[in-house]
């Protein structure tokens, strides 16, 4: 074919179109009612039945709304469900605008110390544009919640509940940004003009106050204390007052924190399995714990996350939920037959699909419930969501096996799941990945 597109070339076009009268009967439905709703394969939806061999029961579905907070509330809703049930509860919900509060604010800490490490690179350099690209944005990993929890407690939502700017975080997120790039661009300055180390942090910590100040402008400003009230299923009267967030955390959650790790299924050629993996300027408590990975070939993170829940808990995952699946619940590689519609093959590979741009983890979840089938295989997965009630079935969405093994990338278990060689495994120096890795996107990002 010549560089450019002639005259002629577009005539043969429209003519093989028009050859086909398939095609204009997929241009008519696509035109009047979308590329997927054309596509839709309905069988997928009446295979996948809410019914699960292992199905755990948890409280009323919680709802992010216009925020990015999935990672959060995943992770939030892990730690509900063992309040929930320990402490018999009909529901219950912890507070996402605590834990949003201080991972604001710890991210911007950690931009401006990253802005510090790096005042020697070039402006136009690949990582500060990286850098700058997202200074504040709601994503987040497993790793980070625990790094708040560790250092800041958890709150119950009555103690701490949404604002405006929480539920609708995207104001707040671009005046964040737009100090923090202002920020940037000052440091990097006077760093060019002489100016020392010592006397650059002087500065980042007038400008940490000056974001302490919008945070509590926007989210209010969290409790050091707060009393703790609820009854539970038999009608008992639980009254617990004066707690401080770790108090809290410790004496109805507890859950010990270093012993969950994360599992990952990147099957592309430069990340071989059975390695530990982290990323560069990735994180948001600075004295924190890195975020950590082990990856695994995809059959294991089934096995562990199908111990977790026959052992009644609950599993936080990490996938691309905006591929093959639908606001109504369903999760299904066969949902959306554009192949047949368009007449044309989508073939990329998982590993083609990671190293090309076509997909990376976007979304985090939970896992609660499994179908098994005579093999003792998963054929299908009960997955909560934090949409709402009206998204799926009453909140909670199926996913297919065959979805977890092209979509799904990450699994965060308990490590008395993994055999031990996998555990040191996990625990060996890991390999540093570049920032702008697929495996160093976060969830709830965008």
């Amino acid at each position: 074919m010549d560089q450019a597109i002639t005259k002629e070339k577009l005539e043969q076009f429209g003519k093989e179109f028009h050859e086909k009268k398939l095609n204009e009967a997929a241009m008519y439905a696509v035109t009047a009612n979308g590329l997927n709703a054309s596509a839709k394969n309905h069988e997928a939806a009446r295979n996948l039945r809410h019914v699960f061999s292992v199905s755990l029961k948890q409280g009323e579905i919680t709802d992010q709304m216009r925020s990015g907070r999935c990672w959060m509330f995943a992770a939030l809703n892990v730690f509900r469900s063992k309040v929930i049930r320990e402490w018999k509860l009909e529901t219950f919900e912890l507070s996402q605008n605590y834990t949003l509060f201080y991972d604001k604010l710890e991210k911007a800490n950690f931009f401006l110390e990253s802005i510090l490490e790096t005042l020697d690179e070039p402006t136009q350099g690949r990582l500060i544009s990286f850098l700058l690209s997202s200074p504040m944005n709601d994503g987040g990993q497993w790793d980070m919640l625990c790094n708040l929890i560790e250092k800041y407690g958890l709150v119950p939502k009555e103690a701490m509940p949404e604002t405006k700017s929480s539920s609708a975080t995207g104001e707040m997120d671009a005046c964040l940004t737009r100090k923090l790039r202002e920020d940037a661009c000052r440091l990097r300055a006077a760093h060019a003009q002489g100016v020392s180390l010592e006397e650059l942090r002087g500065k980042k910590e007038a400008m940490m106050e000056e974001i302490y100040r919008i945070l509590c402008i926007c989210l209010g400003e969290p409790p050091k204390t707060f009393d703790f009230e609820a009854r539970d299923k038999d009608d008992q009267w639980i009254c617990d007052r004066g707690l401080t967030p770790q108090a809290f955390y410790q004496k109805y959650v507890g859950l010990a924190l270093e012993d969950y790790i994360s599992l990952i299924n990147a099957p592309t050629a430069d990340k071989p399995y059975h390695k530990s993996y982290s990323v560069k300027f990735l994180g948001n408590v600075k004295e924190g714990r890195p975020v950590r990975y082990l990856n695994l070939e995809i059959g294991e993170l089934k096995r562990t996350a199908i111990a977790q829940l026959q052992d009644g808990e609950p599993v936080w995952f990490g996938c691309d939920v905006g591929k093959e699946s639908s606001r109504d619940g369903i999760m299904d590689t066969g949902l959306y037959r554009l192949d047949t519609l368009l007449d044309m093959p989508f073939g990329m590979t998982k590993a083609e699909r990671l190293d090309y741009g076509e997909s990376l983890m976007t979304h985090a979840m939970v896992f609660q419930g499994v179908n098994l089938d005579e093999a003792g295989k998963p054929d299908r997965w009960r997955v909560e969501n934090s949409w709402g009630d009206k998204a799926g079935e009453k909140g909670y969405y199926v996913m297919s096996d065959a979805w977890f093994d092209e979509y799904m990338y990450q699994v965060v278990v308990n490590k008395k799941y993994l055999p031990e060689e996998l555990v040191k495994e996990y625990e060996s120096e890991p390999i540093m990945l570049e920032p702008w890795d697929p495996m160093g996107s976060l969830a709830g990002r965008d």
